[in-house]
């Protein structure tokens, strides 16, 4: 539609103008939601002047927009009429439908009127989540005040919650309570940093203060007085050392304030000599320059225990964890890991220590350095700093309620 015609229509609406805002106020005064009365018996340009105007709430003029879209207007072109982005179109169309799914699981009316102003933000933010998820976390936005991005933040640990069902801890936390889920997220966060740290301390508290159950709390509570284990255990034994074990989260490359480029290596020990040793940024764009050719690699964020690794970095890929001695047969054979090691540090030293070595009988495997030693070992192939669990699949697609 060009803008000449939009120009028609908004001049032979003008002398409508006053009377459509004075029928608006008639509604609103009857409590009456006036768009939703009026979007049946508006013509485009009356639809127009109340998007243009906000001639009701946020939830009752979302509709006109997905009708202005039916009858052939683009995005752009209701935003020049009516000022509102398409990014806010989307915003407002997807938050309505969130809030017309907290009205029909009934939710309370006092919890309803809560998003009246500014709602459609943070009810766009939860729209990914099931109906009683949207109750469960709409009440949580509101007791706890919380903004757009704490609103993500909520979504995307209620949503991610169940992928984690074998980590360390999970059990304590409460699923159905989006305080206990979130405050999952943070003592995930805050264990795959190194102990003690600032930033460790400071996700654990953040965790504490969420926490809405005991059990989360005790949990909690433990890891921040020491008493908690650092990750999961590998090995056996009372001075068994810890190797952090982290479920790398969909997008949690993308957010990550800083990364590494690591070259990624099958689980054969020529590939591992082989990949480059070093790889490094160069010039005002920071393009990674290898020292040599390399097939596959891999973007981790820079978790404590990669943080400074240098020249060495390696990561294997194995199909299951097997190759680990693990304490307890938990999700070892369900999923491929990957193994972050220092090539950099081959010599096997520590006794509770974790090193990749090759051997004749078992193939490559991950050993403890006192296990090494009985064996005559005293050179490995590196030094195990991380092993990574892959991320759950999530549909972040819309489903069908999303839109109209």
């Amino acid at each position: 539609m060009s803008s000449s015609s939009i120009s028609v229509i908004q001049l032979s609406f003008s002398a409508q103008t006053k009377s459509l805002r004075y029928v608006g106020i008639f509604f609103f005064l009857l409590g009456l939601p006036s768009a939703s009365l009026l979007s049946g018996t508006l013509d485009i340009a009356g639809r127009i002047d109340v998007l243009a105007n906000r001639l009701a709430l946020w939830y009752e003029y979302a509709p006109l927009i997905a009708s202005l879209i039916r009858e052939g207007f683009s995005p752009p072109t209701i935003e020049e009429t009516t000022g509102i982005s398409g990014v806010e179109q989307n915003r407002l169309i997807v938050g309505a439908q969130v809030r017309d799914s907290l009205v029909q699981s009934n939710a309370d009316p006092d919890l309803l009127a809560a998003f009246e102003t500014g709602g459609a933000e943070l009810l766009y933010e939860i729209r990914l989540l099931s109906a009683s998820q949207r109750v469960a976390a709409a009440r949580f936005l509101v007791e706890n005040r919380c903004d757009g991005k704490a609103a993500q933040e909520l979504a995307r640990a209620m949503k991610d919650f169940p992928s984690r069902r074998g980590d360390k801890g999970w059990e304590s936390f409460d699923y159905t309570l989006p305080g206990d889920c979130l405050s999952f997220m943070y003592y995930r966060q805050g264990k795959e940093h190194r102990n003690p740290s600032e930033q460790r301390t400071s996700a654990l508290e953040q965790a504490l203060r969420v926490a809405e159950t005991e059990a989360a709390r005790n949990v909690i509570l433990e890891e921040l007085e020491g008493k908690g284990e650092e990750g999961d255990t590998v090995g056996e034994g009372e001075a068994a050392a810890r190797v952090s074990v982290v479920r790398l989260r969909i997008g949690e490359v993308a957010e990550a304030s800083s990364v590494v480029l690591l070259p990624v290596s099958a689980a054969e020990e020529r590939e591992i000599l082989e990949a480059p040793f070093e790889s490094r940024s160069q010039g005002e764009f920071g393009v990674v320059v290898a020292e040599k050719g390399w097939g596959k690699w891999v973007v981790l964020p820079s978790w404590d225990p990669v943080v400074g690794l240098g020249k060495g970095g390696v990561v294997v890929s194995f199909p299951d964890a097997r190759v680990l001695p693990w304490k307890v047969n938990r999700w070892y054979k369900e999923e491929p890991i990957l193994v972050v090691a220092n090539r950099s540090n081959r010599e096997v030293g520590a006794d509770h220590g974790f090193y990749l070595v090759n051997s004749d009988a078992e193939g490559l495997k991950v050993q403890r350095g006192f296990a090494l030693k009985e064996k005559g070992f005293t050179q490995s192939l590196g030094t195990v700093l991380l092993v990574v669990r892959p991320p759950k699949e999530e549909n972040d697609e819309l489903s069908d309620e999303d839109w109209e």
